[in-house]
């Protein structure tokens, strides 16, 4: 991955534990508002690290971590099965990778930071051999008023297949496509709440659960998101691929 980036940003893999602590630092930061301090988990210790950097000042400005599975079988093992009974993807049967603890530094706003990670995203999917991507996408805060007409976009669009389909799990969620059958999306709106990467991920033809789970600990609602590499438009796979050099 080195060499892989713009004239701002460079996106790399992390090799050290300071590489690490760089990334649970701002994690730290982007989830639970903490100026000091680390947000880690065990799945640290089994994921490869995506740190994208300013090519000036060396700041890390966004960060994602990469769960590889050789296939659904091992789907019990990830994060996100922590929050969705995942059996039906039991049966998925080529490789599979996690994204998770997807974050870009607070006050940032540039969308080259995020065609960055995705060409990151892309250069890794590649060279893996990775045919579904997957993980949990986040909206900011529990509250649910302010996104329902991006959860009944996400209803009436792009819920999972039902070979796939994501089950209840998590003590507390919001089931959004039962809650929401009557309620008619506007567009702008859906569009203007849809978090940045879930967005990318529905251009990629991503599919996300029928449900959100309340994540109070981080204070985010997320869904589970997954994209079969085989399904994404060609249009949308050479964008990527050009992206990813």
């Amino acid at each position: 991955m080195a060499g892989l980036g713009n004239q701002r940003y460079q996106a790399r893999i992390g090799t050290t534990p300071e590489d690490r602590h760089a990334a649970q630092r701002l994690r730290a930061r982007a989830f639970l508002g903490e100026a000091e301090g680390l947000d880690r988990d065990a799945f640290d210790d089994i994921c490869t690290h995506v740190l994208i950097e300013d090519a000036a000042s060396g700041a890390l400005v966004c960060c994602f971590r990469m769960l590889m599975l050789t296939g659904g079988s091992e789907v019990a093992q990830s994060y996100s099965a922590q929050f969705y009974e995942l059996s039906a993807l039991a049966g998925f049967e080529g490789k599979m990778a996690e994204m998770g603890r997807f974050c870009i530094a607070p006050g940032l706003n540039d969308p080259d930071i995020l065609r960055v990670a995705w060409a990151a995203m892309t250069r890794f999917v590649d060279a893996n051999g990775i045919e579904m991507l997957f993980g949990c996408s986040s909206f900011q805060g529990t509250e649910t008023d302010t996104y329902l007409d991006a959860f009944a976009m996400l209803r009436e669009r792009h819920l999972a297949p039902r070979r796939w389909w994501p089950q209840v799990k998590a003590p507390s969620v919001f089931r959004f496509a039962q809650r929401l059958r009557r309620h008619k999306p506007d567009v702008k709106l859906a569009m203007r709440h849809m978090p940045p990467l879930l967005r990318t991920y529905l251009m990629m033809g991503g599919w996300v659960s029928d449900h959100a789970v309340i994540d109070r600990h981080l204070n985010t609602l997320h869904v589970f998101t997954g994209v079969e590499i085989g399904a994404i438009p060609a249009t949308r796979k050479r964008l990527l691929r050009a992206l990813a050099g």
